[in-house]
């Protein structure tokens, strides 16, 4: 089954797309990976020429798909000529080289195209190492089906396959690699704890965005927080975290930080790679799933979603559902249907600003239990814990009476407990 494409931009790669489909009736859940991978194709700066919808019973081991099916696809290669073949599925180097041979085309798997992606996205230092360990946990697994060819030699002192040698060395270079960013990427965590840590003791809310890539979390961080992140309609067009000060309509201050975006079909060592970014997720006191509600398959996308914060531990804590894009009637419609299923929800549309009233009062809603109303009676001796008060509580009321600051102060908890031989009253 082929669905053919006319390429627009001469200067652009051309793509043809293969997705296998093994069990009867999943062949539109095939269909779905494959229009979502020429998202990622686009993504890429290249452009889908065609796609190749191949039925087998199973994988073979010589070219993933059989042999009669690779040269049916090399004769419309020749064709209709393209510069790249993207499989929908991982492929093995063995794999990869066969069907290089037959097609006589370059050829990619999903996470190799994914990695591309990434690469080029990555601009901050703790980007460039999670992609950079993305790559080489994706390359060590494969290290010895790329140096089968010369794995011939064999026998005593002298005769040892250079094969064997070349492999035991490339994986122990590859090995110390990952060591290495994985220790670099650890002090991140650490530097990242730190800052986790002094926002908590000045009482800052964190919340953090997920979401499916594209939902539009990026142009909603922008809105609410007057931002100037770089947003474009492509999948993973932000890659490394943004944290934002959004200030909620009763003046207190909450840090909202954009993660990366989650796909279907998101290879386990790609979220081990980005945990450093991702315990933002797990530690923040209120998650924000952001969800394309104009998407045709935008239930499929909440899952994808749900499985990978599951996979990280992010289904435990509060969430609230943001139904984006109901500036088209598909995504109004869908959005009155979901919000049945998601009773804590609120639709908007982060392009026009419709519904952003509303989603400020339900982060307001969500957070209220974190903070109490104090009457705290301060001596003015005290400058350095006035002075941290005016920076980390809201100040409702303020006078002073002789050497003394009388206040009416909203505080997290955890701040409240540093001013309690202060307190006076408890404020309703």
């Amino acid at each position: 089954m082929t669905e053919l494409f006319e390429t627009q931009n001469n200067d652009a790669e051309s793509v043809l797309l293969i997705g296998v489909v093994l069990r009867r009736g999943e062949a539109w859940r095939t269909k779905d990976t494959l229009d979502e991978l020429a998202q990622l194709v686009e993504s890429a700066g290249a452009e889908v020429k065609g796609r190749f919808l191949c039925r087998q019973q199973k994988i073979k081991a010589g070219h993933y798909i059989g042999t009669g099916k690779a040269e049916e696809i090399a004769d419309w290669i020749k064709e209709n000529p393209v510069s790249m073949v993207v499989f929908d599925d991982d492929l093995s180097p063995a794999q990869g080289r066969n069907l290089e041979t037959v097609l006589e085309v370059r050829v990619l798997d999903r996470t190799q195209l994914i990695l591309d992606i990434f690469a080029q996205r990555a601009h901050t230092k703790e980007g460039c190492l999670q992609v950079e360990l993305a790559q080489h946990l994706y390359l060590l697994p494969r290290l010895r089906n790329m140096w089968t060819h010369l794995e011939r030699q064999q026998g005593g002192i002298g005769l040892r396959g250079p094969g064997e040698t070349q492999l035991e060395m490339d994986r122990r270079r590859i090995e110390e690699l990952i060591r290495t960013i994985k220790r670099d990427l650890g002090l991140v965590r650490t530097r990242r704890a730190e800052q986790r840590r002094g926002r908590k003791r000045h009482g800052w809310a964190l919340v953090s965005l997920v979401g499916y890539t594209n939902a539009g979390k990026s142009t909603l961080l922008n809105r609410l927080s007057g931002a100037d992140i770089f947003v474009e309609d492509q999948l993973f067009a932000t890659l490394d975290p943004t944290t934002r000060q959004v200030e909620l309509p009763n003046h207190e201050p909450m840090l909202m930080t954009d993660t990366v975006g989650f796909i279907q079909k998101l290879p386990h060592h790609l979220v081990d790679s980005f945990k450093a970014t991702l315990e933002e997720v797990v530690e923040a006191d209120l998650i924000v799933h952001v969800i394309d509600a104009s998407h045709p398959q935008v239930d499929a996308q909440i899952e994808a979603v749900h499985t990978v914060l599951g996979e990280i531990g992010g289904l435990e804590k509060p969430m609230l559902f943001v139904f984006n894009k109901i500036d088209s009637e598909k995504g109004h419609n869908a959005a009155k249907r979901l919000a049945r299923l998601h009773p804590k929800s609120v639709a908007v549309s982060a392009l026009t600003g419709e519904g952003i009233d509303l989603l400020y009062d339900q982060l307001s809603d969500c957070l209220k239990g974190r903070k109490i109303t104090l009457r705290l009676s301060i001596p003015l001796a005290e400058g350095k814990l006035l002075a941290a008060l005016q920076k980390s509580a809201s100040i409702l009321e303020q006078e002073y009476e002789g050497d003394t600051a009388e206040l009416l102060v909203r505080v997290s908890t955890q701040l409240a407990a540093q001013y309690k031989r202060f307190e006076v009253g408890k404020a309703e």
